[in-house]
């Protein structure tokens, strides 16, 4: 199954568990609001862009971005690639990418075009999976998509070609070891790290995501978020997320 077959499959069965879990939307509230509050400023004509959009959520945070995904939905604005952007060079002030950096098998690539597109200052802003003791159990357990902690990744960009045959990737360790533990140094030689996040997010977590059983109540949602507040002390062993923002220097 290539990519784009593959991830329009799993978003619309992710419509109808975002329409069944309020908990679920609550939780990634909270995470987009974390990425609203790193933005960088707007200025004259230039843009947000979320790549990977999949149900389009973001505008509810950002109501100016753009949403985008490898393929055309009719809740999304138009239709991207994060291999190879229709942009024009130094035309966006953000690119957003939640849970699409892992899918990245050429993450030189994608950050060379990232690098392009974005003005002087302008901000790459990525929300994946945090590799804690807690998430490394859940998500290596209970998610289908593999770890991918022995996955090669290139240091430098390669010539692609049609990107829409490439089989789907995925592999959830990615941001850890190339963004947070710096793996391979030279893909960040030409961006400056204004901030890595692990943030604690049970609410997430045991809201069973997308595909499993939700491990609380909704009432007591207010609880969890309590105790993710709590628990936030000590990311190293609850963080669910990671947030990198990476700045195109000026």
């Amino acid at each position: 199954m290539t990519t784009n077959e593959q991830h329009n499959q799993e978003i619309h069965e992710n419509r109808k568990a975002w329409a069944e879990k309020p908990s679920l939307r609550k939780a990634y509230a909270n995470l987009y609001q974390e990425i609203a509050e790193n933005l960088a400023p707007r200025h004259g004509n230039s843009l947000n862009l979320e790549l990977g959009s999949g149900m389009g959520n973001v505008k509810q945070f950002i109501p100016d971005c753009i949403t985008s995904d490898i393929f055309a939905n009719p809740w999304l604005d138009r239709q991207e690639d994060a291999y190879s952007l229709s942009f024009p060079a130094e035309s966006l002030a953000n690119l957003i990418l939640f849970d699409v950096w892992h899918h990245l098998q050429y993450p030189a690539n994608a950050l060379k075009e990232a690098s392009r597109t974005l003005k002087p200052n302008g901000r790459l802003l990525i929300m994946d999976p945090a590799m804690s003791a807690l998430g490394l159990l859940v998500y290596g357990l209970f998610h289908h998509e593999p770890l991918g902690y022995t996955t090669q990744f290139l240091k430098t960009p390669l010539k692609l070609g049609d990107t829409s045959t490439l089989p789907y990737f995925a592999a959830q360790s990615s941001a850890h070891r190339l963004l947070l533990r710096q793996e391979i140094p030279a893909l960040l030689n030409n961006w400056k790290i204004v901030q890595t996040s692990q943030i604690t997010s049970l609410a997430y977590l045991a809201s069973g995501g997308f595909r499993g059983p939700q491990l609380y109540p909704d009432p007591l949602l207010p609880a969890v978020l309590t105790l993710d507040r709590l628990l936030s002390y000590i990311p190293s062993l609850f963080a669910a997320r990671l947030l990198v923002v990476l700045e195109k220097p000026a």
